[in-house]
């Protein structure tokens, strides 16, 4: 039990600390997954973004077949980029705007005509070109960047693929400062999550929040997406609907407020190749999932952090462990909340149940978000210089 664990990779660092037996006990921030990010931040911190114009495409990092495949959505509709605008406007639209992959760029001729200052992520060289260009014709109003907001600051080097960028990097580059999470929204990013990774990237955004690293080391870093309207439901899923809760729903609602702002159907989007050539219509929707029972719209959600996401007994440092309650709680969501007290900490059950309020026959899924947040704290609370009990098994169940 004494292996250092802080320099290991998240699932190496688990494993140490598992060793051989059944359960791996864990006190307070026992996994140390901020240092492990530190480190592939460095050996990442010599890449610069690509802002264009600064090379051309026969010298920037070439596509393998598998991404030239892949195809993204884009807002084709400038009727939507005008209600997108509007929507905005009443949210407040003067701050600076992150647009994650604009494509053709319509959204983005349409946050320029309302006077907002935008900075465009696109990763598809092809669109590159005709951003360049707007660029040119609103004098400082628009900046072009060569890289992929949703592989931004990878957690494992080993995987990421081009163009990868460094938050860092990008924010000093255009002078955007870090501002404390006490206060406003420092900046506000809008796109659309990608279907193929929605799942991935919504959990690889909560590990940077409850971290407070990536975009969100600089505030409370504001989201709009777009979202599957299935994906959507889970986000805000509750106990009233069991079979959409899941430790996913639970750390969202925990840290954020979570805004539907516009519903649209999937028609109102265009999907474009890797090669910039748009998708015909075979006699059905643009973005039409196969499974037919997911719903056929795109939510527009906004994610705002909580100003009290971080208390004295969930920390950024500790927020590891809070996030494994939840993914073993959920993995037996027909135990009862007594049983679960028992498998998940040494601390007196009984005790814990009377402080938060609850009785011990409970199931686990008929706590609310908050209630899993206070059973946390109540537990990190306890005098008790052994706190935490996880299973083994949990190792995979690390996305």
């Amino acid at each position: 039990m004494s292996v250092p664990v802080a320099g290991l990779p998240p699932r190496l660092a688990l494993s140490a600390l598992a060793g051989a037996g059944r359960f791996c006990v864990l006190g307070s921030g026992a996994v140390r997954w901020r240092g492990v990010r530190a480190a592939h931040r460095r050996f990442l911190s010599d890449l610069q973004p690509q802002l264009m114009p600064c090379q051309g495409f026969r010298d920037s990092p070439s596509w393998s077949p598998k991404y030239r495949s892949e195809s993204k959505s884009y807002i084709t509709s400038p009727k939507l980029a005008t209600t997108l605008v509007r929507i905005l406007k009443e949210e407040n639209a003067d701050r600076l705007i992150l647009e994650c992959n604009p494509g053709p760029g319509i959204l983005t001729q349409a946050l320029l005509e309302s006077k907002a200052k935008v900075i465009a992520l696109e990763s598809n060289r092809t669109f590159l070109p005709h951003l360049e260009s707007l660029r040119e014709k609103v004098n400082g109003k628009l900046e072009v960047v060569y890289c992929d907001f949703f592989k931004m600051d990878p957690r494992n080097s080993g995987i990421a693929k081009p163009p990868i960028m460094i938050s860092e990097t990008l924010f000093h580059h255009f002078g955007i400062k870090a501002v404390p999470w006490s206060e406003d929204t420092p900046l506000r990013v809008i796109g659309i999550f990608p279907a193929k990774n929605e799942k991935k990237i919504l959990w690889k955004l909560l590990y940077d929040i409850y971290s407070s690293t990536s975009v969100y080391s600089y505030g409370r870093v504001e989201l709009n997406m777009f979202v599957t309207e299935r994906e959507y439901e889970k986000l805000v899923a509750s106990p009233q609907n069991p079979h959409l809760y899941q430790a996913l729903s639970v750390l969202w609602q925990v840290a954020c407020k979570i805004k539907l702002l516009h519903v649209e159907p999937w028609s109102s989007f265009g999907v474009y190749s890797q090669s910039g050539q748009q998708k015909k219509q075979k006699n059905k929707k643009p973005l039409e999932p196969k499974n037919k029972q997911v719903g056929q719209n795109m939510c527009l959600i906004q994610l705002t952090p909580l100003r009290n996401l971080f208390t004295e007994n969930l920390t950024s440092v500790n927020y590891d462990v809070f996030f494994h309650m939840l993914k073993q709680c959920f993995m037996k969501r027909n135990f009862k909340l007594m049983d679960h007290l028992q498998l998940l900490s040494p601390v007196n059950a009984t005790a814990i149940l009377k402080q938060i309020g609850k009785h011990g026959d409970m199931k686990i899924t008929e706590l609310y978000p908050q209630d899993f947040k206070l059973l946390f704290e109540t537990i990190e609370c306890s005098k008790e210089s052994c706190r935490w009990l996880f299973d083994d098994c949990i190792e995979e169940m690390i996305m």
